[in-house]
């Protein structure tokens, strides 16, 4: 075991998939001369050369087009947006081309393609830059979608997306790239669609998903000292869904409370609403409780932006209410 950062693993992922297949390359704006916009594909020209690690223009519809065309005549690119607000410029080569050819094609192509970058709010960097798509792209048959909490899960679904013959958009955080962890030399893969319960417990089960899984991980210590048991799930991935995981624990605890980045209505967390009380709804003591951002765009105000981004004390005072607990 050694300590890496989530930008090395991610650099890590994408070289030993390319070390076992030319096939493979990285392209996106600042990737290669400038070692990634994040150091996330730091080394990797030196080692591959300009023809596999690839600086594009400022034009996401472009050479989004471009992967999705190289992808279908037997290549496997990986396509690095600088944030997913910048994939909206390309969404319609992802949405009506890379998804769908497939199906469309009656299964005489595929599109085995990564579009990875990072999605939601870093900060103070206004409301065109501070956008959660999970939902948006989850929404399309056709596309698996990829959210890792931490670098060890992030670096085993990366180099398990690579290898898919689907399109797989994968998702990571701004504010995730100096994270450190622990990280085996040895090689490994984590399946996509597999939830991983992160913490046990028996009183309520708390469900969430990318960088905000550190408030999901921290209310749940805090509430531990109070003498309530939270079991946390991480999703992973949001396309597909693990709904037995949820269930599951849903069954053992009867309360769930869901934690996610994003605007409320036709989120992620109304979608495991509803399978739950389809599944589940007999075993449920409690309304099942959700925290998302406002149904408002983000702010750059930093005392707003505090008001508006999901708070610890709120995520902890939802579990009370999901436990009848003032």
């Amino acid at each position: 075991m050694a300590e890496y950062t989530f930008r090395e693993v991610i650099a890590q992922a994408m070289s030993e998939e390319m070390r076992k297949d030319e096939s493979i390359y990285l392209m996106g704006e600042e990737v290669a001369e400038y070692n990634g916009a994040y150091k996330a594909s730091k080394g990797m020209l030196d080692e591959f050369g300009p023809k596999r690690v690839i600086d594009t223009p400022i034009a996401e519809l472009g050479f989004t087009g471009i992967s999705v065309g190289a992808a279908m005549n037997g290549n496997r690119p990986i396509v690095e947006f600088m944030t997913f607000n910048f994939s909206l410029v390309g969404i319609d080569q992802i949405i009506n081309n890379a998804a769908k050819i497939r199906q469309m094609s009656g299964g005489q192509w595929n599109c085995p393609i990564v579009f990875r970058g990072p999605t939601a709010s870093a900060g103070q960097l206004g409301a065109t830059h501070s956008q959660a798509f999970e939902n948006w792209f989850a929404n399309c048959p056709g596309l698996k979608v990829v959210v890792p909490s931490n670098p060890y899960d992030a670096k085993g679904l990366l180099k398990t997306a690579i290898q898919d013959n689907d399109p797989v958009i994968f998702m990571e955080s701004e504010q995730m790239y100096g994270d450190k962890m622990e990280i085996p030399e040895e090689e490994y893969y984590l399946p996509i669609g597999k939830a991983d319960i992160k913490r046990e417990g028996k009183d309520v089960t708390l469900v969430s998903f990318g960088k905000i899984m550190k408030l999901a991980l921290q209310a749940a210590e805090d509430m531990e000292k109070e003498g309530i048991s939270v079991e946390v799930i991480d999703l992973r991935t949001v396309r597909p869904l693990d709904f037995d995981t949820i269930l599951t624990s849903v069954k053992k605890t009867n309360r769930l409370v869901i934690l996610e980045e994003a605007w409320p209505f036709g989120s992620v967390s109304s979608e495991i609403t509803y399978m739950v009380q389809q599944k589940a709804f007999d075993y449920l003591d409690a309304p099942i409780k959700r925290i998302t951002t406002p149904d408002a765009p983000a702010p750059y105000s930093a005392a707003l932006f505090a008001e508006w981004f999901p708070k610890l004390e709120k995520v902890k005072e939802e579990i009370k209410k999901a436990m009848y607990v003032k």
